[in-house]
């Protein structure tokens, strides 16, 4: 069975006879048995895929209507809730924690008939860029795995570049699907904010987070976008894209669009290497007829200080509700008062989480609010009008998704602003609700190079036609596993 097919080429086979899903699913699941014990792509297994799967086989041989999904199996990063499945957000805090409800987003899929094959590892609560900051141990990039796969989505990347499932769904606050996506060389696609609904993500910083799909091609993005986008009446941030097809006119290329690079997102911190696949990228761009030129756009260099700010304040109200009184884990409440109890149950929090609320407590407080927080909320929008200005005269922006190469487990763990610093080309288009997509395009050492291409708000479906008229110029070898 082949299992390094795109969702698309599954549809297909599936739809014309040549496979059933049953096979596929069930050869997928063995091939989680087999390699994820090295991976740790998966936090847990669905056992009933096979059977979901056979359903779905059950429908297309007498006749009925089946979803555009049949039967495709599909990772979810374990922040997004699935009834009567367990969502850890790789946290003992949830460690036993069984969703009530689906995410809006689980609801669409399986509307479509999409099997889950499993829940993904992360960076606890979503926070970090690694995946080894998960309570139950660090996933490992698949091209080698010293490496780590990024994060904080670095189990659903792991899993489609290692051919565990055809596509995943995770979550991106500042990066988290691209930066894995570079890593670990599939597609990583950060949506406009509000295309895709949130109701059902585990809440980390609700004014710039997004659900988004890891995928093999442009192609598979597009088509999950048409089954995931739109209006949703359980999350307000919502907007009404008018039911837009992302897989048409795909192919329409790019000759004479206008592409700035970002000087601020190539200058001091980025690797040789790194910068010498970006000059690459252009040129290729360049050859498809695009017209490209250097931009500069002032507030990327404060962009990560804002982010983090403004990240780390929302995780702090976010997380206040995990007391163990209102979600929490099985810990007698006696010999306790009121504050040393919740001291003490937090202490299931790990060290990036805690720093985190600690300083998501602090920058918003009395005396210290216009000094971070609101200073923070100014860059935000200075860093909004200076975007929405460069559109004006461009179609697409580029540069690298990550300025460095992935590196080795443990190599950076122990410096946090260290590992702030590589979400320098990414936090931006979650600043600024801007769409942005990272396309596999080099590999440097052996390791997975991406290149991030950004449109304005609302023009996905642009994106997506540049990201696939660059994803044509590139051919990379099959991951080594």
């Amino acid at each position: 069975m082949n299992l390094k097919i795109s969702a698309l080429e599954f549809v297909n086979e599936v739809k014309n006879g040549n496979i059933s899903a049953e096979d596929f699913v069930s050869a997928t699941i063995d091939r989680i048995k087999n390699i994820d014990e090295k991976l740790h792509a998966f936090l847990q297994v669905n056992l009933k895929a096979v059977e979901q799967a056979s359903q779905v086989d059950k429908k297309i041989r007498s006749g009925e209507k089946v979803g555009a999904c049949f039967g495709m199996p599909i990772s979810i990063k374990d922040n997004i809730c699935i009834k009567h499945s367990k969502t850890t957000c790789a946290s003992k805090m949830l460690e036993n924690f069984v969703a009530p409800y689906n995410a809006t987003v689980i609801s669409k899929l399986k509307e479509q008939d999409a099997v889950f094959v499993g829940k993904t590892n992360l960076d606890e609560f979503a926070m970090g860029l690694t995946t080894e900051f998960s309570a139950y141990g660090p996933s490992r990039n698949p091209w080698n795995t010293d490496y780590v796969p990024g994060g904080s989505s670095g189990g659903s990347a792991v899993s489609v570049s290692a051919f565990e499932c055809v596509a995943s769904l995770g979550s991106d606050t500042g990066g988290s699907v691209r930066n894995p996506a570079s890593f670990c060389s599939t597609i990583g696609y950060k949506p406009t904010y509000g295309l895709i609904s949130r109701y059902g993500l585990i809440s980390y910083a609700n004014s710039i987070e997004q659900i988004g799909p890891i995928t093999r091609t442009v192609k598979d993005t597009a088509f999950l976008l048409n089954i995931l986008s739109g209006l949703d009446p359980n999350d307000n941030t919502t907007i009404d894209n008018d039911k837009d097809d992302y897989l048409s006119g795909i192919d329409s290329g790019i000759e004479g669009k206008k592409i700035g690079l970002i000087q601020e997102m190539i200058e001091e911190g980025v690797d040789p290497d790194i910068l010498s696949i970006t000059n690459a990228a252009v040129s290729k761009l360049e050859g498809l007829g695009a017209v490209c030129e250097d931009v500069s756009i002032d507030m990327v260099k404060y962009s990560v200080a804002s982010y983090y700010t403004i990240s780390a304040t929302e995780a702090g109200s976010n997380l206040a509700r995990y007391d163990n009184l209102r979600y929490g884990y099985d810990f007698p409440v006696e010999g306790f008062e009121f504050n040393s109890y919740i001291s003490k149950v937090r202490s299931k929090f790990g060290p990036e989480v805690i720093r985190r609320m600690i300083l998501g407590g602090f920058v918003p407080s009395t005396g210290h609010a216009g000094k971070y927080f609101l200073k923070a909320l100014k860059v935000k929008n200075k860093l909004t009008k200076e975007v929405n200005d460069v559109f004006k005269k461009f179609d697409y922006l580029i540069a690298p998704t990550v300025p460095i190469l992935p590196f080795k487990i443990g190599e950076k763990i122990d410096d946090p602003v260290a590992l702030f610093q590589i979400d320098i080309n990414t936090v931006m288009s979650n600043l600024t609700g801007i769409p942005s997509i990272s396309v596999p395009f080099a590999l440097s050492n052996g390791l997975p190079v991406g290149m991030q291409l950004l449109a304005k708000q609302n023009e996905d479906k642009s994106l997506l036609q540049a990201a696939r008229s660059l994803e044509t110029t590139v051919q990379l070898p099959e991951v080594p596993i």
